[in-house]
């Protein structure tokens, strides 16, 4: 299909404006890390290293970026592993109530995050009477995690088939050996898409972990939501936010490459 001249620049002005809406909000807040200014002022009325030292020396922060990783890798484990076993008993096996099964599964991410945290609050502390605490949290990112692990094997296993595997087995290789030398060499950039994904969208969450965290435990989106509107705190949780943002992009970035370098292969 051919696009006129006209479209082309129409279509080149809205992807710019689209950018910019989402990218210079960050850019200023890259610069407000480098102020010498207390407060968000602008323009910055000097540059200074001063934050970015002082950011890197609080036991707050420190802890609360140790927290946030930790919760982002169990609960990326336990998602690649949930997620895994969901993908092939959904995509191999056919049972009543398949379709409504696969809805289930994929509810969780499309669901309002204050909706999730609010049910998960109540099945803790009302149903369960279980305290909140770092585990409860791990449960909670778990539920969401589960869905770009599982959506990414059930693609990977709808575009694979079945073949190899039948080959496998008319062969006389077991189930296991199958999956070890058949099927997970297959699967494995989509696992590793998938919980690289994980653990982005597990290390930034906030709205669920504030109604599933027990009184000890202080993520690194909390930290920032505590600090942000406090005195001379202000440049220094700039500079956490744009370690947040470079934290998220990575795992997304390597994700997007993997996925990138399955579909050059194939």
């Amino acid at each position: 299909m051919r696009i006129s001249f006209g479209t082309r620049v129409t279509l080149g002005v809205a992807t710019v404006l689209i950018l910019a809406i989402v990218y210079v909000p960050l850019l200023v807040v890259l610069i407000n890390s480098f102020s010498t200014s207390a407060s968000l002022t602008w323009p910055p009325p000097g540059f200074t290293l001063t934050w970015w030292g002082r950011a890197f020396r609080s036991d707050g922060a420190l802890e609360a970026v140790g927290t946030s990783v930790v919760l982002a890798l169990v609960s990326s484990v336990l998602a690649l592993v949930l997620g895994t076993m969901l993908s092939f008993a959904l995509q191999r096996f056919a049972f009543f109530g398949r379709s409504t099964v696969n809805l289930l599964v994929i509810l969780p991410i499309a669901l309002p995050g204050i909706i999730t945290g609010i049910a998960l609050n109540n099945l803790f502390r009302t149903i369960l009477g279980v305290p909140l605490s770092i585990w409860t949290v791990v449960i909670a990112h778990t539920t969401f995690c589960i869905v770009t692990v599982f959506n990414n094997a059930v693609a990977r296993l709808r575009r694979m088939g079945a073949s190899f595997e039948e080959a496998s087995a008319d062969l006389g290789a077991g189930i296991w050996t199958t999956f070890r030398l058949v099927t997970f060499p297959q699967l494995r950039s989509a696992l590793l898409a998938g919980g690289l994904l994980a653990f982005a969208l597990s290390f930034d969450e906030i709205v669920v972990t504030t109604f599933t965290a027990g009184s000890g435990v202080k993520t690194l989106p909390m930290f920032i939501i505590d600090n942000v509107a406090r005195p001379n705190q202000a440049p220094i949780v700039s500079v956490i936010a744009i370690v947040l943002v470079l934290v998220s992009i990575v795992p997304i970035a390597l994700a997007q490459k993997l996925s990138g370098s399955e579909q050059q292969r194939r």
